[in-house]
């Protein structure tokens, strides 16, 4: 008889987590897609159900479900992997395996800068699926409305157009030059960079495919917020382990002073239920959502904003200064942003609260099925052995 999958514990822990990620990013993603949907759109939450509803149907409060599992997949995993390397680093030498307030901070402000690291090109693509679903489809692509004019821009910038008024204007200007050149408006149209400040890029619902991603905005438009988004997570995962460690604590204090006689050491006051873990999970969450929402919030804008990858550089050539204060620039917070920032707020706490409170209970329950599985595996090879005994 082969052994079990819960008699292997990596195995058993991992199916626990992908089951608890998987099961708390469903049943959260409707929520999320109206939250997103609603801050870029500046609309109400009745608003954004009915533009949806007429747009995509019920179906579209699940787009870019499977590149939000995606990115949680890793991301959540190396949150709490991480977490759990640091504060095993920090009880080494102690007498009691306790983890101060200040130690669990720190190894949740470590946890989410790796996790934003590894989820960022997946949110990127989930938001901007989100944000396509409360748009009605396009008879024709916008890329090919150009495709004739503009042979070479349809290719190195696709999805860009150019506005044809401003172009002529500018080519009007340079008329009353004396060129060699017996074509300019044709050479013009062969530097992509010329065109750069004569249109609009596409909407971000149009540039939601990696291929297209990375053909109009480059490689690194794939970690585009990655600034407001590792402040986020930071901020997300010091809150959220830190105040689940005292939440944790309190309990365990709780349960000490009802014992008779006190125990030595905090943990042998006994395991806190699995039930009782997910609400302080609950409870962690939405703190962390609140006091993180603001980065949260200028992330999502700045992922939503369509960037092509020639604008970038003139950027970079011209020495392009970010606006805003320092504050603003360091954790990257568009000035433009100030007043929309605690947008969503209360949508965004009870997401968070929910799908912590998921995600432990969900992979508490999983832990305890292949527990009891491998009960059931060892009680059956008992029986089958002493049956083999009495028989012999």
């Amino acid at each position: 008889m082969g052994k079990p999958l819960g008699d292997s514990v990596f195995a058993g822990h991992a199916a626990a987590g992908v089951a608890a990620i998987t099961a708390s990013a469903v049943a959260v993603h409707p929520l999320d897609t109206l939250s997103a949907t609603g801050s870029q759109q500046k609309m109400g939450l009745g608003q954004v159900v009915d533009r949806l509803m007429s747009a995509s149907g019920p179906a579209g409060l699940y787009s870019g479900i499977g590149w939000s599992v995606l990115g949680k997949l890793p991301g959540l995993g190396a949150r709490f992997g991480t977490y759990e390397l640091l504060t095993a680093f920090y009880k080494d030498g102690k007498e009691d395996n306790y983890v101060s307030y200040s130690e669990a901070m720190l190894a949740g402000i470590a946890a989410g800068a790796v996790e934003s690291v590894l989820c960022t090109p997946f949110e990127l693509l989930k938001l901007r699926s989100q944000v396509g679903s409360v748009k009605p489809m396009k008879a024709t692509d916008p890329a090919n409305i150009t495709k004739v004019a503009f042979p070479l821009l349809s290719k190195l910038l696709p999805g860009y157009v150019p506005d044809i008024r401003v172009w002529n204007s500018s080519v009007s200007l340079l008329s009353n030059l004396s060129p060699k050149h017996p074509d300019m408006m044709g050479a013009l149209k062969q530097h992509p960079w010329m065109l750069t400040g004569s249109g609009k890029p596409p909407l971000p619902s149009d540039v939601q495919v990696p291929s297209r991603v990375i053909a109009l905005e480059g490689w690194g438009a794939l970690w585009r917020g990655l600034r407001p988004g590792m402040t986020r997570d930071c901020v997300f995962g010091g809150m959220f382990f830190s105040t689940w460690q005292f939440i944790h604590t309190a309990m365990l204090t709780w349960s000490a002073v009802n014992m008779n006689p006190q125990p030595s050491k905090l943990e042998e006051a006994g395991p806190v239920s699995p039930f009782a873990s997910s609400l302080a999970a609950g409870f962690s969450g939405v703190v962390a959502a609140a006091a993180s929402h603001t980065f949260d919030t200028a992330k999502s804008r700045s992922e939503c904003t369509v960037i092509p990858k020639y604008i970038a550089m003139e950027r970079r050539l011209l020495k392009w200064k970010v606006p805003g204060n320092w504050i603003e620039r360091k954790t990257g917070i568009s000035p433009a942003d100030r007043n929309v920032l605690f947008r969503g707020i209360g949508q965004r706490m009870a997401r968070s609260g929910f799908a912590s409170f998921l995600l432990v209970g969900s992979y508490y329950f999983v832990i305890d099925q292949f527990l009891i599985q491998g009960c059931l595996f060892w009680y059956q090879a008992f029986v089958e052995e002493i049956t083999k005994t009495l028989g012999a």
